[in-house]
């Protein structure tokens, strides 16, 4: 039987009308969309300011401000909070000469807030340069309708098993596509550094991945992809969400497994480095478990229940080709002797500052206990 899709009112305009407006020309003028992370540490918030030309790097991008207690960063006694533009990207939705640009977001005081977490990222990012880390981050989500329903599912009852949803093809294998091309293609435009996308074990459940960005430009580059997959899906009047564990239930959860190398894992012989670092994450299981979701482990305790492709909360795992391990090393990494390996752990809506910050903590600066070093400015 024919399902009503739940998709938004505002979806259903005519984008031939918009699209009339959108080929007037602008001058010199640069329209410049300003991209945050709100006081959730998940949503993202944005807005958009005429500079009298295309800026040509970030420094060409003034700061900016936003009322943050609109945004659950601030009281409204005092709410004016600094945007300061850290990464730039052309815009693929209003397009050449416009930006995108993403901002650290700090407090009256000008000290980062507390969901500033890109702020320590970069100091530690900074102290093990040399060590040229090369991270890619595998993002799943889920497109639900505006009821809050997995997209495409029946309205009542739910679809056949898991089995051939996974990188399917075919109107009753995948629901959604022309969003996951969309989103693929605007970030490609954007220059975000996306490396590839499928579709995922549960259906309506899809995965692109970022990479390969050394230091502070993956958390750079993954939030902007992020932020360009929530527009994408608003056009198309659908919901991406990052849930850990959208759907209770004999259903494959959300992850955005890390993969991670140093330049040292990356040569020959490599693997023994790789070796060691696992060894270090495997006595600081716990702390990288608290700062892999939003809510110190909460939401990933719903996922990583050693079922459907997940290791254990509890306990930490490792291991060539096993996808129900903390740790996997990939079974050509273990026939070369060298390249990288994937923390399977983070879930789907961690923050990617937190997460590279963790790893190099840990594997490069050798911390260990729950407790982390305050470093210093430089």
């Amino acid at each position: 039987r024919a399902i009503a899709m739940s998709v938004s009112h505002s979806s259903k305009l005519n984008k031939l009308v918009r699209e009339q407006y959108m080929k007037l020309p602008q001058g010199e003028l640069a329209q410049v969309t300003y991209v945050w992370i709100d006081g959730s540490g998940e949503g993202v918030r944005c807005k958009s300011r005429t500079l009298d030309k295309e800026p040509k790097s970030i420094e060409d991008v003034p700061e900016w401000n936003f009322d943050g207690s609109s945004t659950g960063q601030a009281e409204g006694s005092n709410s004016d909070m600094f945007l300061v533009p850290v990464c730039m990207f052309r815009d693929p939705f209003c397009l050449d000469p416009n930006k995108l640009v993403l901002c650290e977001v700090l407090k009256y005081n000008r000290k980062p807030a507390e969901t500033n977490l890109r702020h320590m990222c970069k100091k530690v990012m900074d102290l093990v340069k040399d060590s040229h880390p090369w991270f890619g981050m595998e993002q799943e989500y889920t497109l639900l309708g505006i009821n809050g329903h997995p997209y495409g599912w029946p309205d009542n009852g739910f679809p056949g098993p898991q089995g051939p949803y996974y990188c399917g093809v075919g109107a009753d294998k995948v629901y959604g596509r022309d969003i996951v091309e969309s989103h693929y293609k605007a970030c490609l435009y954007a220059g975000v550094k996306i490396c590839g996308t499928n579709a995922e074990v549960m259906p309506s459940q899809w995965e692109f991945q970022v990479g390969p960005c050394e230091g502070i430009e993956m958390g750079d580059h993954l939030w902007m992809a992020r932020f360009i997959l929530h527009r994408v899906c608003e056009d198309f009047g659908v919901v991406a969400t990052l849930d850990p564990k959208p759907m209770t239930g004999n259903w494959n959860g959300a992850g955005c497994h890390t993969n991670y190398s140093t330049e040292e894992m990356r040569k020959e012989g490599g693997l023994k480095h790789i070796e060691a670092a696992i060894e270090k994450l495997s006595k600081r299981h716990n702390y990288h478990i608290c700062v892999y979701d939003p809510r110190g482990g909460r939401d990933n305790s719903r996922r990583l229940t050693g079922h459907h492709e997940t290791s254990n909360i509890f306990e930490f795992s490792a291991g060539v080709a096993n996808r129900g391990a903390s740790i996997r090393i990939p079974r050509q990494v273990g026939q070369d002797g060298y390249g990288y390996f994937e923390d399977r752990r983070p879930a789907a809506n961690c923050d990617p500052y937190a997460v590279t910050e963790a790893i190099m903590r840990t594997t490069v600066l050798n911390e260990t206990g729950v407790e982390t070093k305050d470093y210093a400015d430089n």
